[in-house]
């Protein structure tokens, strides 16, 4: 049996990892960066990893948690990097090497997926919003604030704004509804608005589908009017894809 590879996403707000065999998840999961001890007893249950793939967004301190404490289990560590091409993906970014990590990450693990054209929306602390096209050229993207930043920038910024707990509906009549109700409007809008710029009347992209994945996905995945699909951690999926392939 080929020893399995540990996939790791270091996001702004948490930790989430997998454990991949080459053809399936074995386990995944999610920690707070306070509770990184916690990852040994997840791993205790499973095969031990050949090795970790790691892509991080959290800074230097949470990467440097994560390979002390991968040290101390014993596995090695590589950092995934944006590239001119991998995976199936080819990088149109100005600058490859400046597009986010986790960003590329999941580009290959949508290709994986999908493999055709698509539009790759990771929603967390940021939402991202990445165009993939037919023959998976990475054609550019958005990047705007999350759903909770947003809420949370309108309480901030503004003298009579509350921080928001209301609901989605299309017409609200209270302003903890309006609030929920624009932040989650605006991140549908984006997303249908690039959809239709990069698809809507392309013939060439018959199967165009956006794929939708995040903490905060949930939060306005029934409002898209797109061909959509849920899928649960993509920058996992494409760091398996990297582990697993020839460099």
């Amino acid at each position: 049996m080929t020893a399995p590879i540990l996939t790791i996403d270091c996001g702004n707000t948490r930790l989430k990892w997998g454990l991949h065999d080459g053809a399936n998840w074995l386990a995944q999961g999610a920690l707070d960066y306070a509770a990184l001890p916690r990852l040994a007893e997840a791993l205790a249950a499973w095969p031990r990893p050949a090795r970790a793939v790691a892509c991080n967004v959290a800074g230097a301190q949470a990467g440097e948690a994560v390979r002390a404490t991968l040290n101390a289990l014993g596995i090695a560590l590589e950092w995934a990097r944006s590239r001119a091409a991998q995976g199936g993906v080819r990088n149109l970014y100005t600058e490859p090497a400046r597009l986010g990590d986790d960003r590329w990450a999941a580009l290959i693990g949508a290709r994986a997926l999908h493999g055709r054209a698509c539009l790759v929306v990771c929603a967390g602390t940021a939402t991202t919003i990445d165009a993939l096209d037919t023959e998976g050229n990475f054609q550019g993207g958005l990047i705007l604030p999350g759903v909770a930043l947003m809420q949370s920038a309108l309480a901030a910024n503004t003298a009579q704004l509350p921080l928001a707990e209301g609901r989605f509906t299309h017409l609200p009549r209270n302003t903890a509804d309006a609030i929920v109700s624009g932040c989650l409007h605006a991140q549908a809008g984006a997303v249908e608005r690039m959809f239709a710029h990069m698809f809507t009347h392309a013939a060439a992209a018959p199967d165009a589908l956006c794929l939708v994945s995040g903490g905060a996905a949930d939060e306005f995945f029934d409002l898209l009017n797109v061909p959509k699909r849920r899928v649960d951690n993509l920058a996992l999926e494409g760091l398996a894809r990297i582990g697993h392939a020839p460099d």
